[in-house]
């Protein structure tokens, strides 16, 4: 998502920005990526045990994950278009990166390392803000955002992603069940990032592709009984995990997006991706030269009963309870005096502050002119109303 926008545990982009409105602008400048890593390779499901005459459950032909692809790439290709960075970039035209593109060129590289638009049209596209969750209930924002990505990187890495995890999982399980996991998940991520990561503005994909990785666990665990191979699987299914939260704990990378998105689609698992067992069980047996035991009137186990009650219980009972504490303009850092840690781990090498910058303006009309206090340079924008995100984002892109 920008934090504050793939993880790139599977990826996104997150640009902060502040600006107070009495003539001077501090910005919060920050580029961050969601999840940004190459894409890790995604382990398979252990084989199914088969029926007696070779067949296991319907595989459904999967069509909702790639047209979720096409969609993320379509949306892209349409905030590039509403970017237009050589229009938007005034006298810094040439600035713009691969500028024989035209109106589709990339902002500067110092702007979006990442080849894509600006903070100021992610958040015209619908990027997640939380001073807008909260204050102009636009709460459509938490979904919103994750079918935005901040550059060409960020939605290549994460479409990747959820090509190689949803494929498997939508011909498993069907396109209601893998298409419902993918949007709460990420609605999940969403709401965690905000109720820890309150300034600046979050895109991505990656709380939903981290839910998709939640429910390949849960489904394993709820489903053991049905696999072979099952350790095998487990523990290469586990190790992917913790090596893509591991890579959140980095800069610029939104962790709080991948745990929410995580435990979302963790507990989803439970509850979209259960299996009967009992059928099963018997034809394994007759398979051993066994008598197979009486028919049974259920199909599942009484565990996988349990787990879907507790865990749609506590799903419910979190998203319901994290939006009024967002809605209420709560921040979880207040409660939690180690858990920014999660998100960023500072060490000699590098810090998990933002860098600050400094902006003074005055506005004459349409024309603001603008001076950057830390580097010195100044501008002159047209601007057709100053709000406060649009001054954000001209102080950043002057003091980068």
């Amino acid at each position: 998502m920008i934090p504050r926008d793939p993880s790139s545990s599977l990826s996104g982009i997150e640009r902060k920005d502040q600006t107070p409105r009495h003539g001077h602008a501090h910005a919060h400048a920050d580029t961050a990526i969601h999840p940004g890593q190459a894409p890790v390779p995604t382990p398979l499901l252990p084989p199914l045990l088969m029926d007696q005459d070779g067949t296991a459950f319907k595989r459904w032909f999967p069509w909702l994950v790639p047209s979720f692809v096409v969609a993320n790439v379509a949306v892209f290709v349409i905030t590039m278009y509403e970017n237009n960075c050589p229009q938007h970039s005034n006298s810094n035209r040439d600035s713009c990166f691969a500028t024989f593109l035209g109106r589709f060129s990339f902002q500067p590289l110092k702007q979006n390392p990442l080849l894509g638009p600006s903070s100021f049209t992610l958040e015209k596209m619908g990027a997640l803000q939380v001073d807008k969750v909260v204050h102009r209930h636009q709460v459509w924002r938490l979904l919103s955002c994750i079918w935005l990505h901040g550059g060409v990187v960020h939605v290549l890495a994460n479409m990747l992603s959820l090509f190689l995890i949803g494929i498997r999982l939508e011909q498993e399980f069907g396109f209601v069940r893998i298409g419902l996991l993918y949007v709460i998940s990420g609605f999940g991520g969403s709401l965690l990032s905000a109720l820890f990561i309150q300034s600046g503005i979050s895109v991505g994909a990656s709380g939903a592709l981290f839910g998709l990785l939640g429910a390949m666990l849960s489904e394993l665990l709820t489903n053991w009984t049905i696999y072979a191979n099952k350790f095998a699987a487990l523990l290469t299914l586990i190790v992917t995990i913790v090596i893509n939260l591991a890579v959140g704990i980095l800069p610029h990378v939104d962790n709080f997006a991948h745990i929410g998105g995580f435990i979302s689609g963790f507990l989803l698992g439970f509850v979209f991706l259960i299996r009967p067992q009992y059928k099963w069980v018997r034809q394994r047996n007759s398979r051993s030269g066994y008598a197979a035991p009486p028919p049974v009137n259920s199909k599942h186990k009484p565990y996988q009963y349990v787990l879907w009650i507790v865990s749609f219980t506590l799903l419910s009972a979190g998203l319901i309870v994290g939006m009024v504490l967002l809605l209420r303009g709560t921040d979880l850092n207040d409660h939690c005096s180690w858990c920014h840690y999660l998100s960023c781990v500072p060490t000699a090498k590098w810090s998990c502050k933002p860098q600050e910058v400094y902006c003074e303006s005055t506005q004459i009309g349409n024309q603001l002119n603008m001076t950057c206090l830390s580097n010195g340079r100044s501008d002159v924008f047209p601007v057709s109303n100053n709000s406060p995100s649009q001054a954000q984002q001209l102080c950043s892109r002057l003091c980068s």
